[in-house]
């Protein structure tokens, strides 16, 4: 029995001597550039392996310097985020002022927290996986506040805030049916590969959060600059927006409140350590509405999981796989398996095949006009541009389910609707149909239309020509032709101080 008391314990040493201590920075898995400078994690301790005959362990065996590792997982998210904390702290007036914002802010603090409890499990497990800071799981907060259905005003999207040209760079699927810059999985995996290239263009986690929030482009041109005039190329050292200079001292507030948020009597709601969600795959299209009742799980909630969501329809497709409550994957696997009520999805996509207004679209569909501008949210006094594929209703249950390259690549166009007006001139001394369909730009079939004459009729001087113009070129037209046969007019002025407007673009 004593030998083994003794195996067990020299077993343990072994496996505490294997343990890897992560250092101040954490390296990224991947995106680092050949050159730059970069933090390396501590190498690990070696292992001890015990060789002989076997004896007691004393004291000084079980030296200071040889850790344990801990058999027990944290007891809740926060003090696992605590544990992963890597990134060199950042201190100053801008982080007092951004804790005194949120200390002060108790509701809003708690609505934010509790709201990430869906998420956050799943972003600390990558960036564990990443050797990552787990103070990056907090950036939500900062950038959306964990709301995934978020847009900004310069049209970043999604609890990371991706712009959409961005987001396209990192393969986030923008279309008809969904929009992955608000997919709880790809995004998150899309911020994260992008922080890490960051980090390996700049060696610096607080310089490459402000790449991610102003543009790696601006912030390598403050650096020059500042090489240039032999300052500092820290993050405190660049000339940078406010909006920047406040982002990473908000995301210092915000762990430091994580960190002791007893310092400033904060609530933290339990979020226990555990994930919240599963993926499922789905085998077939289906409706939001009916896989929220297979899963036995409110519609406000099957949404929160998978915002990147644009129509009442799930395209197998494109999006093969969905998220559920932990518990209710179950559940929805068992009800999809005895699920015998006829059709799983009552919506297909349909390609308008020539621009169009929306009544003769919706004539072609077999549904009343306001049900197909609803459920494809146009606007009013707009043409559908041919190609745009809409969501329309799924004829019968065999009906089959919509191609992959439509679901990941379908776009509604749209055109502003042209408003004609009645319009009547008259025909120069030298005019035809053609000149005067050329003049004003419509065909002469139009306009042996609108005047009940042929296409190739002769126009006597002074004749009336019926004409339906877009109303802004009837308001120009002239009421008579020139003497040559032509209109007359003069090239248009260019306007004085005129310039193209710029506009501020956040670069995500």
């Amino acid at each position: 029995m004593k030998q083994y008391h003794l195996l067990v314990l020299v077993t343990a040493l072994a496996l505490a001597g294997c343990a890897t201590t992560q250092g101040p920075e954490a390296v990224p898995a991947a995106g680092a550039e050949a050159g730059k400078p970069a933090v390396q994690a501590q190498a690990p301790l070696p292992a001890v392996i015990p060789t002989g005959p076997l004896s007691d362990i004393q004291p000084t065996d079980l030296s200071a310097s040889r850790g344990v590792a801990g058999l027990e997982a944290p007891p809740d998210l926060w003090n696992r985020i605590r544990r992963g904390f890597a990134m060199p702290d950042l201190a100053g007036d801008l982080v007092r002022q951004n804790e005194q914002w949120y200390a002060t802010r108790p509701d809003y603090i708690q609505r934010m927290t509790d709201r990430s409890r869906k998420y956050l499990f799943h972003v600390v497990e990558e960036l564990e996986r990443r050797n990552m800071p787990t103070e990056l799981a907090l950036l939500p907060f900062i950038e959306s506040a964990f709301n995934p259905q978020a847009t900004s005003t310069a049209r970043a999207a999604g609890m990371w805030q991706f712009m959409p040209a961005t987001g396209k760079d990192y393969d986030l699927k923008q279309n008809v049916f969904r929009d992955d810059r608000r997919n709880v999985l790809a995004s998150t995996k899309a911020a994260l590969d992008y922080l890490q290239r960051l980090y390996g263009m700049f060696g610096d986690w607080h310089l490459a959060l402000a790449a991610y929030n102003w543009g790696e482009g601006n912030v390598t041109r403050a650096i020059q600059r500042n090489q240039r005039a032999g300052l500092g190329t820290g993050y405190l050292d660049l000339n940078m927006p406010n909006e920047t200079r406040n982002y990473v001292p908000k995301l210092q507030a915000v762990k430091n409140i994580v960190a002791t948020p007893e310092s400033f009597r904060a609530d933290l709601p339990l979020i226990e350590n555990h994930p919240y969600f599963q993926s499922v795959t789905l085998e077939r299209d289906m409706d939001v509405s009916l896989a929220a009742r297979l899963a036995d799980v409110e519609i406000e909630d099957f949404k929160a999981l998978n915002p990147q969501l644009n129509r009442p329809v799930i395209l197998a497709a494109g999006t093969p796989q969905i998220l559920l409550p932990w518990d209710n994957a179950t559940v929805f696997k068992r009800n999809f398996a005895e699920y015998s009520e006829g059709k799983y999805a009552s919506w297909t996509a349909w390609a308008a095949p020539a621009t169009m207004s929306v009544g003769e679209a919706a004539r072609r569909v077999g549904m009343p006009e306001n049900d197909l501008r609803n459920v494809n949210a146009i606007p009013p006094r707009m043409l559908i541009k041919a190609g745009s594929v809409l969501i329309v209703p799924r004829k019968s249950a065999k009906e089959a389910d919509v191609a992959g390259h439509v679901a990941d690549n379908a776009q509604l166009s749209l055109a502003p609707e042209v408003t004609l007006r009645r319009t009547v001139v008259k025909a120069g001394r030298k005019d035809s149909i053609a000149a005067i369909a050329r003049r004003y730009k419509v065909t002469p079939a139009q306009v042996a239309d609108w005047n009940n004459i042929g296409a190739t009729s002769a126009l006597k001087a002074g004749q009336q020509i019926v004409l339906h113009l877009p109303v802004r070129a009837a308001a120009k037209a002239p009421v008579k032709a020139s003497a040559h046969g032509a209109a007359p007019h003069k090239a248009p002025a260019k306007a004085a101080g005129h310039k193209p407007a710029i506009q501020k673009q956040k670069r995500r």
